[in-house]
């Protein structure tokens, strides 16, 4: 007899070919599926309801279809409210603070694997699956392991997930490569096979992070300065600080570039911006609200790799201490003192730094 008749798991199915495939496999292996489909939170603009890309009406329509292919059971989950609290709310307010956040990596943290698994348990559900580039490992203390597909690679987005957690977690297509998923897509003919992939914010259908924000923060206008010196000469004006983010080159308005904004003076309402990417090279960050998936932070110093935004390569780096205010060593601290070899380039506040060991997700958090 198969074991795995004796288990559910329930996929959350996007409309994409990625969790759609997620699902072929595990029926496959005999597990008892069914598919899950969240609604999120949608943007209403004067009265005009415009469709979060992850919870389309057509995507909503893709996903069923895949489950009515399979034959498997069909479910709707209502997460607006927490995901109008815990990720777009936070995302206007970071950004409203001079910070640049990443709300896949709280929609993971707080959504999918959090009250996804609170709504889903009470069911008989025993494990949560998705479509995500990324492996658990099958040790006695689960472990987060990058993807095979290392291009496609989402642990990155995954960090915040707690150890307790990847108990009843599955990631199917973690062991194949993109071509690999959409090839079994066509094999089983499933309608999302060809189905493209967006690159936007879910929440942000038409990418103008800019415009979105306006609607909810009150832009003030104030000057852009070169340098440091708190009485250099002010070079132009910008839009709001929201609209820029540390390393920016491109859509500063100033002639004679390229420029390159510097720093965020929230305090001051100042732009600063330098002709010189020395100027956005830092050597160390801070980096606060670790998860350590294992659950135990490492003996310090401690030497890995990381990854400060999802898009940039792994580097060596050394966490030298925990950081408390006026206390550097005190050990309840959440915060530690990120070192690198080699300087890196347009460190940001509010994006991840995220540790690696291998192919070892160890853990990450926010950087200050």
């Amino acid at each position: 007899m198969n074991k795995n008749k004796q288990l559910k798991v329930a996929v959350g199915m996007s409309g994409g070919v990625d969790s759609s495939v997620a699902a072929v496999l595990l029926k496959e292996q005999g597990y008892e599926v069914i598919g899950v489909f969240m609604k999120f939170w949608n943007e209403n603009i004067k009265g005009k309801i415009r469709e979060n890309i992850c919870c389309s009406l057509e995507s909503a329509e893709d996903a069923r279809r895949v489950c009515n292919k399979l034959g498997i059971p069909f479910y709707v989950i209502d997460m607006k409210a927490p995901f109008k609290e815990k990720i777009v709310d936070n995302f206007v307010n970071e950004y409203e603070c001079g910070r640049t956040p990443n709300p896949c990596v709280r929609c993971n943290q707080y959504i999918k694997f959090g009250e996804l698994w609170k709504k889903l348990k009470p069911m008989g559900v025993d494990f949560v699956a998705t479509g995500h580039f990324a492996r658990v490992g099958n040790g006695r203390d689960r472990s987060l392991r990058v993807g095979r597909d290392k291009n496609k690679d989402q642990s990155y987005f995954l960090h915040q997930i707690k150890q307790k957690d990847l108990a009843h977690v599955m990631f199917p297509v973690g062991n194949y490569t993109k071509e690999q998923v959409r090839k079994l897509a066509k094999k089983h003919g499933l309608s999302t096979a060809s189905k493209k992939e967006s690159q936007e914010i879910c929440f942000v259908a038409d990418g103008k992070v800019g415009e979105f924000l306006k609607r909810y923060i009150k832009f003030e206008k104030g000057p852009i300065r070169e340098g440091v010196a708190p009485d250099s000469k002010i070079l132009g004006q910008h839009d709001g600080l929201p609209m820029y983010t540390i390393g920016q080159r491109k859509g500063i308005g100033l002639a004679d570039g390229p420029w390159y904004v510097s720093r965020l003076d929230k305090k001051n309402n100042t732009l600063w911006v330098s002709k010189n990417e020395d100027d956005i090279l830092a050597k160390e960050l801070i980096v606060k609200k670790v998860n350590w998936i294992s659950g135990t932070a490492p003996t310090l110093p401690f030497k890995c790799e990381c990854r400060i935004r999802y898009r940039s390569e792994n580097v060596n780096c050394q966490i030298v201490r925990r950081t408390s205010g006026s206390s550097p060593d005190n050990r309840s601290s959440n915060k530690f003192l990120v070192k690198f070899p080699k300087p890196q380039r347009a460190i940001t506040s509010g994006q991840y730094c995220v540790f690696y060991n291998g192919d070892e997700c160890l853990g990450g958090g926010e950087i200050e």
